[in-house]
């Protein structure tokens, strides 16, 4: 049975019946067609950044590979076409070096073009929904190939009807982005705050030397990035909070913009602030670690079993919930033998 560990960056030792890559429609859907009827679980997979493969997978593994960019440009925007297996942080360098601005808060996130718009990728105050125009896909049962606007993708924080109605339905191949030629750069976040004179290349630079510094390469350490999605609460839950902590970091949400707290809507209270604050910053168990000094990463250090990361993370949602009356959620794709697991 092939081993998994190549294929997620968290690195668990797992394996499957078989693993098959695809770089179009046709093959994808010879593919998946001839698994099907083996009456097998099916898995695409992508970069493998977001899925965490916590036992051996009793099915077949598709890798996405389709690839290719496109571009043409009106007086106002850019128009991009990217195939789904194209690597995110290498596009977003590409369209730095072009000029095509408009990602640069979103550098060096770890995963495929085809995963962005599921999770509806987010970092330093933008998301990558506000340039998606058209997602292509393919609906798994019949082949048919269609076409989503950005309204019938339902982007919410991290969230798309990807999740949702379309889960395991269909297969995105192509992103296509409209990228605004005049636009105001979102330096409010963060380490941003402090540039001056800010620049699409200068956010971009600071962007990767912020993720650098702050968060492990899977390369080196496995992990999956973020583990958890921050929450999002009601106004009268992060009262109760600051009552009893003042420096409570925090944000507005409003029409999936972050805004600094003032007195409007539902307040996004980061994750790694509950999960420090809840004693797990730096804290390992067996051979998984809560990285110390980005507590919203779990890390693999070596040899870590699925077990290992599930106890941890029930260990982490337990104990701010606990502390705090707030249930986090995984940003991850947990996997077990015959597809997604919840916690």
């Amino acid at each position: 049975m092939p081993s998994l560990q190549p294929y997620s960056t968290f690195g668990l030792a797992a394996s499957c019946d078989s693993i098959q890559s695809f770089s179009d429609v046709t093959s994808f859907l010879s593919i998946f067609n001839t698994s099907k009827n083996k009456n097998k679980a099916i898995y695409i997979l992508g970069g493998g950044s977001n899925s965490v493969f916590t036992e051996d997978f009793d099915g077949t593994i598709l890798v996405n590979e389709i690839k290719g960019i496109s571009h043409f440009d009106t007086e106002s925007h850019h128009y991009l076409r990217v195939g789904a297996g194209e690597n995110w942080h290498d596009f977003v360098t590409l369209c730095m070096k072009e000029k095509w601005y408009g990602f640069e808060n979103l550098a060096l996130i770890p995963g495929s073009v085809g995963a962005c718009p599921i999770q509806n990728i987010g970092a330093y105050g933008r998301e990558v929904n506000a340039f998606i125009d058209k997602i292509e896909c393919v609906f798994l049962e019949s082949g048919e190939q269609v076409l989503l606007g950005n309204e019938d993708c339902q982007f919410g924080y991290r969230d798309s009807v990807f999740k949702h109605a379309l889960a395991n339905k269909v297969l995105i191949t192509h992103v296509n982005f409209k990228l605004p030629k005049h636009y105001e750069l979102e330096t409010s976040y963060g380490e941003l705050a402090a540039l001056t004179e800010p620049t699409p290349e200068k956010v971009y630079s600071t962007v990767i030397q912020i993720r650098k510094s702050k968060l492990p390469d899977p390369a080196e350490l496995g992990n999956a990035g973020s583990f958890f999605k921050n929450p999002v609460v009601s106004k009268a839950v992060f009262q109760a909070i600051a009552q009893e902590y003042d420096s409570v970091p925090h944000f507005v949400v409003h029409g999936g913009v972050e805004l600094p707290a003032t007195e409007k809507e539902q307040i996004k209270i980061p994750a790694a602030w509950l999960i420090d604050q809840a004693g797990f910053k730096g804290k390992t168990l067996n051979k998984v670690r809560c990285h110390p000094t980005q507590p919203l990463v779990l890390t693999n250090l070596g040899g870590a079993t699925g077990s290992d990361v599930l106890t941890m993370a029930k260990d982490i949602i337990a104990s701010v919930h606990q502390k705090f009356g707030i249930q986090l959620e995984p940003e991850v794709r947990l996997l077990g033998s015959k597809g997604l697991i919840s916690l």
